[in-house]
């Protein structure tokens, strides 16, 4: 029988944690650090930071683990991967030159170049003006993306000339470059795999709600809500995604010895020219995992395991239902979240975030609190039973948006096309 260790605190680990205790092989799963939250399902936090890799190590050593699952994108980024593999420790996540993917949009859109993978027109920039001049040649709007980790909120549209300069100004505030590209039109979607060497596992396909306020108004945050599947994609767009993107980004990993055990995310949008990638992330999406994890009906440990040894797992997926979830922030957030505020009392189906707990209470911590995931017949059924959920419990001081979902349920008018 297994343990397990999952590394990070948000919802996203709350659902892997979760999936991995469904095994018949795992008995016990331990989270760092973890959330309060977390431990009404039984999930063990252990109070070791993510980036203390040697405190890490010894823990997993004195524990017997075996199997560590990264979570959050900070520790594949400093390399906890190969810390690990070097001491002989079972892992699952991409090694840090694999994680650049992640970690520099540059060498994510150079990558792309290299295995002639559809995505927007890019520069990269170090100096604020001549960034500004740059962009003032383009046509609008422009993404402007910090180049490097920033939690999901490192970009902005910029649609009018008179925000440039302000906009190029706070992002070389931030980072020590960005990239300015052109916008791709159309309709964004989470294309994500597991993979294993060359091995690879798709999951169920989702849409993220990257805006604040409803019909996505509003700045960036990490994620207000997410479902699965895709009640409005085409085959053929899914098939040319599949072709164009996935198949090519595999090639690359081999061409340039970036092959690993772990997840690609792959942040795609569906043009009018077909699937173009907006962003490579090397590890699951917050908040589609919440709503992705439960659909998986086969053996998560065992999947995990045999990716690692290079083998291609048996995996099954339901597919009769719509699954969705809805995140539930602080007031203020993303900029500036309140903190300390009591939680109400919550239904099993939660999965919790910036949470922390005195004499038993939990309150939260930051900016995204929970994420409240239902099940339905269909989209509009998921829909109605989450937001019916929601209104019963106490959260007038709370912030939801109230469309997730939306675009799967404008089937008619589907930017996807026919």
């Amino acid at each position: 029988m297994a343990k397990v260790l999952v590394i990070g605190s948000g919802a996203r680990e709350h659902a892997i944690c979760v999936a991995f205790l469904k095994s018949s092989q795992v008995t016990t799963v331990y989270c760092a650090p973890g959330n309060p939250g977390m431990q009404r399902d039984g999930i063990n936090c252990v109070d070791i930071a993510m980036l203390a890799f040697a405190d890490l190590a010894e823990f997993v050593k004195a524990q017997a683990i075996d199997l560590t699952f990264v979570g959050s994108e900070e520790p594949l980024a400093a390399g906890i991967v190969d810390y690990f593999q070097a001491q002989e420790l079972t892992i699952f996540g991409p090694h840090k030159a694999a994680a650049q993917l992640e970690s520099s949009k540059k060498f994510a859109k150079q990558f792309m170049q290299q295995q002639h993978i559809p995505t927007a027109n890019f520069r990269a920039f170090s100096d604020e003006a001549q960034a500004l001049s740059y962009a003032q040649e383009r046509s609008l709007p422009l993404v402007v993306k910090e180049n490097g980790l920033a939690g999901g909120k490192g970009v902005t549209i910029v649609r009018a000339s008179t925000e440039l300069a302000a906009v190029i100004h706070k992002g070389l505030q931030h980072a020590t470059e960005i990239l300015i590209e052109d916008y791709l039109s159309g309709e964004e979607f989470s294309l994500m795999l597991f993979v294993g060497g060359t091995q690879t596992v798709l999951l169920p396909l989702s849409q993220d709600h990257k805006k604040l306020s409803a019909g996505d108004k509003g700045p960036n945050t990490g994620g207000m809500g997410a479902y699965s599947p895709l009640p409005q994609m085409p085959t053929t767009m899914y098939q040319r995604a599949l072709t164009q993107i996935v198949q090519p980004t595999m090639a690359g990993l081999v061409a340039n010895k970036l092959t690993f055990a772990g997840v690609i995310y792959i942040g795609c949008v569906a043009t009018t020219a077909g699937p173009k990638v907006i962003e490579y992330n090397l590890r699951l999406g917050d908040p589609e995992t919440q709503v992705i994890l439960p659909q998986l009906r086969s053996d998560f440990y065992q999947l995990i395991m045999a990716l690692i040894a290079g083998k291609l797992p048996q995996v099954e997926w339901q597919k009769a239902e719509s699954y969705l979830g809805v995140v539930v922030a602080a007031p203020g957030y993303p900029q500036k979240p309140q903190v300390g505020l009591t939680l109400p009392p919550l239904p099993q189906n939660v999965y919790y975030a910036n949470v922390t707990a005195k004499n038993g209470q939990l309150y939260n911590a930051g900016g995204r609190i929970f994420t409240l995931v239902v099940h339905g017949k269909n989209l509009a059924s998921a829909q109605e039973k989450a937001y019916q959920q929601l209104e019963q419990l106490k959260l007038a001081k709370f912030y939801y948006r109230k469309d997730i979902g939306f675009r799967g349920l404008r089937t008619t008018q589907s930017l996807f096309g026919k």
